[in-house]
């Protein structure tokens, strides 16, 4: 898992030590002494994870995350404090100042590293929602992004999974008045209850006699419904093995029991406080984009998204030095389709093939129509080899079926011819990707059509 660590400590022989256990692990580790110089790598870097010594001259950690939380350009970024405070009231104060999570010198290198890589994975979901946010800055949206987005003040729905009715009190009453709480004593009812409500966030202990908790976490992460919503393990002394098993398996948090009320608060708070900021960006950019840049015939982006998103896909590609790929497909003859049928006709055809398109391809890859009877597919993190094998692989099957055309049973055989380029790092633009594409699509039409052409230089 490549991301981008920032240690910051003013003792040299901690960064050092951190260092080293990054690097250890493949990630690219940033150093900073200092709360300033902390900020400003976070403004102006790409950073994924701060680990944030608390005990520092001038700006003391909790300082330095409140500054950085209160900023819509690094908000996003989670926060672990590292420090030698081993109080409640140490981990509630930089939990309410936005910390992520609080981990307590001498770190244990387990623990360390799968909270780090389970806060990378929470990075990398809102990387790509902020990604697809940012391309609205080109079709008139900025607002969306520029806008801070404050806590909602209803109440958050939260599931509490606990067997033990006496532990169970002890949480409804820690969070009286502060959340609106469902509990289930059965863990399979209360994977039942998760699908069917919206909660904020589900609690669950791990005290069952006789069924495993990480089993129901595992399930709610698998469940396109509760995907997303945040987890908290609530564990027992000497548990250590499967809240790390837990983190493993994308659990968000933990807390060991005795468990401190006001801990309890700000940790839930914080998860909260997280899955709406994401769900906002989501909802925001699906209903504010949709009719923007969806092309109203083929539900797929259209060209104003292209020319929006294919730049900061190419970019990205170039910063990371990963592969990028582009095809152009084109619908052979497609006038003689409307001669024959009727633009009503050509529209039905139009209609099943971007179908059959978004069934070939990935979620991450970005499918448009590029304007009437050419489409293309811009694919992230895929070399130019794999590319043109999946582009045969759509050619033969838009050629294998035939196409019906309106209600009364008439269809159509319809072949394509594919373009396929791929991003040549040091020397190459949008532009000239695009240029290769078409020009192999211009000589797969030339020399007989339906079939793929790729042209890498």
């Amino acid at each position: 898992m490549t991301a981008r660590i920032l240690v910051v400590d003013d003792v040299p022989a901690n960064v050092k030590l951190l260092e080293v256990r990054l690097l250890a692990e493949y990630f690219d580790v940033l150093t900073a002494t200092n709360g300033p110089d902390a900020i400003e790598t976070c403004e102006n870097g790409k950073v994924d994870v701060v680990l944030l010594d608390v005990m520092m001259p001038d700006m003391d950690g909790f300082e330095v995350c409140r500054r950085l939380k209160s900023d819509p350009a690094t908000a996003h970024i989670p926060v672990v404090m590292v420090t030698a405070l081993d109080q409640v009231t140490d981990r509630v104060r930089g939990l309410e100042a936005g910390a992520d999570d609080f981990l307590t010198k001498p770190v244990n290198d387990l623990q360390l590293m799968t909270r780090v890589k389970s806060l990378v994975r929470l990075k990398m979901l809102t990387d790509e929602l902020r990604l697809r946010a940012s391309t609205t800055r080109n079709i008139g949206i900025e607002e969306l992004l520029a806008r801070n987005i404050a806590d909602d003040d209803t109440l958050p729905r939260v599931l509490l999974v606990d067997e033990r009715e006496a532990s169970s009190e002890r949480i409804r009453k820690a969070l009286r008045d502060r959340v609106a709480l469902d509990t289930a004593k059965d863990p399979h009812a209360g994977f039942f209850q998760a699908a069917e409500t919206p909660y904020e966030c589900v609690l669950v202990s791990t005290d069952f006699a006789d069924f495993d908790p990480l089993r129901l976490c595992s399930q709610l992460r698998s469940l396109d419904r509760t995907r997303f919503v945040p987890i908290i393990l609530l564990a027992n002394q000497g548990e250590e093995d499967r809240v790390i098993r837990g983190l493993e398996l994308g659990i968000n948090d933990y807390l060991t029991r005795p468990i401190d009320p006001h801990e309890l608060i700000a940790r839930l708070r914080t998860q909260v406080r997280r899955k709406r900021y994401n769900d906002q960006l989501r909802a925001s950019v699906t209903q504010t984009i949709e009719m923007a840049v969806t092309d109203g015939l083929t539900g797929l982006h259209n060209r104003r998204y292209l020319d929006s998103h294919l730049q900061t896909l190419f970019d990205r590609a170039v910063a990371r030095r990963r592969p990028l790929a582009v095809m152009i497909t084109d619908l052979d003859r497609f006038k003689t389709i409307n001669d024959t049928f009727g633009h009503d006709g050509g529209d039905d055809v139009l209609r099943e093939f971007a179908y059959r398109l978004r069934k070939n391809v990935r979620g991450i890859d970005l499918a448009c129509r590029f304007g009437g009877e050419e489409f293309v597919v811009v694919m992230p993190d895929t070399e130019g080899a794999i590319a043109e094998k999946v582009a045969e692989r759509i050619r033969a099957e838009i050629a294998k079926v035939p196409f019906a055309i309106g209600r009364d049973g008439q269809t159509a055989e319809i072949t394509i011819s594919v373009g396929v380029s791929s991003l040549l790092h040091g020397r190459d633009t949008v532009e000239a990707l695009m240029k290769r594409a078409d020009l192999a699509l211009y000589e797969a039409k030339n020399s007989g059509r339906n079939r793929v052409v790729a042209n890498a230089a």
